[in-house]
């Protein structure tokens, strides 16, 4: 008997597993089955299809599935390796194979007494150490007995990086504002655009204001470009004095030497590590600006979170698992249905942030062309993510996900209590987002729109097809503890379906070429005589354009 292939991984290719063609089979025979019936057809539905994990409730019945489908999936997951390659990255394996890296941002929120080795060396003992001295240092600042230069409080903190070391940071920050240091402002400042620096420090005052500079080897060009600048403002504000840059700076950082040529004393410094992806590290030092906005407790609660959620992930079997649930739901829509967006939808405006975080961690994650193995792939991989808090998207891009032609998957986040009570406010929200999946899995039909004494040639335009799948997740209120819990939920969903997917979830290549091409343009901008350019026609076009329009 013939024995199938497999490569490095030790699976089968997708598309050659036994489960993915029974997958392919089965949604032709359930691809046309409305919600309506599903329901219709089992009244218990809406309460056996929910699941309850980490202190998370998630309703996933109206999803376009039955219990056949997740039969299916469940055998999917199994027969890609999940549960190994879940415990070969929670033991420190260097699964990011590409980059020859362990993949252990679970690590960044174990307990002290784990251990996770890499290389055969405990790791936590040194991610304690980290946090205890980024808690040292935050205090220090909240108490305000770390001054400015001049002896003046701190009351500004600006973290200055980019796609990983501010995406997360700022969605922190706007997600935990209700427990900030309200007294003290804080800024995020990522582009290169100068105009983000500029009104980032508009009014702000130097003498009061700390800069974090967050980059890995601290020559991040944008990070780096906007650094500089910071120095420059600071100086100016400063009488130009040297010296104080060491009291306005501070580092999150591995190269102690260009931090130490940047003027920041290396004390200072709050390291990292590189089994750490970017869009993985907002719980580690690149969290610090969260910490000094909502203090050690808080910070360390979030963690303990994220650690739930982690411990969830790694033994709940994957019928209760909720980050196995929605990867493979995922796969489910992505590669079967053939959706190419999915949407995260938090009615809670504290998340506002929290769907832009999604897409680098998602997309940066799994937009991904080759296996693991360096084959190109037959299928889908990693849909866009997108989304807006309700109830504002209600009255924007909702049309479009109700009457649409596109199929798009959508994740409802709500939560029962609010952290600011006002009238009915809460009691309309939590109706808006029940209404908005009721609507959404069921429509309106042409019979009902009808009944209402529509005119027939108005009709047409105010059916609902429904069918339109989502899930919901539903916890009592939006504290820091949940805030880990939600991004471990997210973090391990996208881990999921890169294992079904056979891609690796932990590099990011694609970031690099546009980087390297701009190195090599900007002294073609700058340069004060006419350059020579081997670009092709439309670039040289474009470059000469642009020098004679800034003359």
């Amino acid at each position: 008997m013939a024995t199938q292939a497999t490569g490095a991984s030790g699976v089968a290719p997708l598309t050659q597993r036994s489960a993915w063609k029974a997958l392919g089979a089965h949604y032709k025979e359930v691809s046309g089955s409305h919600l309506r019936k599903l329901f219709a057809d089992d009244p218990q539905r809406g309460a056996r299809m929910t699941v309850e994990g980490a202190g998370l409730f998630l309703d996933y019945s109206k999803n376009r599935i039955t219990a056949e489908t997740l039969k299916l999936l469940s055998q999917l997951a199994e027969e890609s390796g999940l549960r190994a390659r879940i415990d070969a990255m929670f033991s420190g394996e260097k699964i990011n194979a590409t980059e020859k890296r362990a993949v252990l941002h679970v690590a960044l929120r174990a307990p002290k007494d784990a251990s996770i080795k890499v290389d055969g060396q405990n790791v936590v003992p040194e991610v304690h150490a980290v946090l205890d001295k980024m808690a040292n240092f935050a205090n220090r600042v909240r108490r305000g007995e770390w001054t400015g230069a001049t002896g003046k409080r701190i009351r500004n903190v600006v973290n200055i990086g980019i796609g990983g070391s501010d995406l997360g940071p700022v969605m922190a920050y706007e997600a935990l504002r209700h427990y900030s240091e309200r007294d003290m402002t804080f800024r995020f400042v990522s582009n290169v655009d100068g105009t983000d620096f500029a009104e980032a420090v508009q009014d702000l005052s130097p003498a009061e204001t700390l800069f974090i500079v967050s980059s890995k080897t601290f020559t991040t060009l944008e990070t780096m470009t906007n650094a500089h600048s910071a120095r420059s403002w600071s100086l100016a504000g400063l009488s130009g004095d040297e010296k104080a840059i060491a009291r306005h700076f501070v580092a999150v950082s591995t190269n102690a030497a260009e931090v130490s040529k940047f003027g920041i004393d290396t004390a200072n410094m709050f390291g990292f590590w590189d089994w750490v992806g970017g869009r993985y590290s907002m719980d580690s030092a690149i969290g610090l600006s969260t910490m000094l906005a909502v203090g050690p407790d808080n910070f360390r609660a979030m963690l303990n979170g994220f650690h739930e959620m982690d411990e969830h992930f790694r033994t709940a079997p994957f019928a209760q698992n909720l980050p196995v649930l929605m990867g493979l739901l995922g796969v489910w829509y992505t590669d079967f249905f053939g959706a190419q967006t999915a949407a995260v939808l938090p009615y809670e405006q504290y998340l506002k942030r929290f769907p832009a975080y999604l897409q680098q961690l998602t997309m940066e994650s799994n937009g991904k062309h080759v296996t693991l193995d360096g084959a190109t792939v037959n299928y889908a991989t990693g849909p866009v993510y997108w989304g807006e808090p309700g109830t504002n998207g209600q009255h924007s891009f909702y049309q479009l996900i109700h009457q649409g032609t596109e199929l798009i998957p959508c994740d409802f986040i709500a939560f029962a209590k609010p952290l600011n009570v006002l009238g009915r406010h809460h009691d309309i929200l939590m109706a808006n987002v029940l209404a908005q999946s009721e609507a959404l899995a069921f429509g309106k039909t042409a019979e009902q729109v009808k009944a209402e004494g529509t005119q027939d040639w108005l009709v047409p335009h105010r059916v609902f097809e429904g069918n339109r799948p989502s899930n919901t997740i539903l916890t009592e209120r939006l504290t820091p503890e949940v805030l880990g819990k939600l991004v471990a939920l997210y973090e391990h969903s996208v881990f999921t379906q890169g294992t079904i997917w056979q891609i690796n979830s932990f590099d990011q290549w694609g970031v690099e070429l546009g980087k390297v091409l701009a190195q090599r343009i900007i002294p073609e901008l700058e340069s004060s005589i006419e350059p020579s350019l081997t670009h092709d026609s439309s670039t040289n076009n474009l470059i000469r354009k642009y020098r004679k329009a800034k003359e």
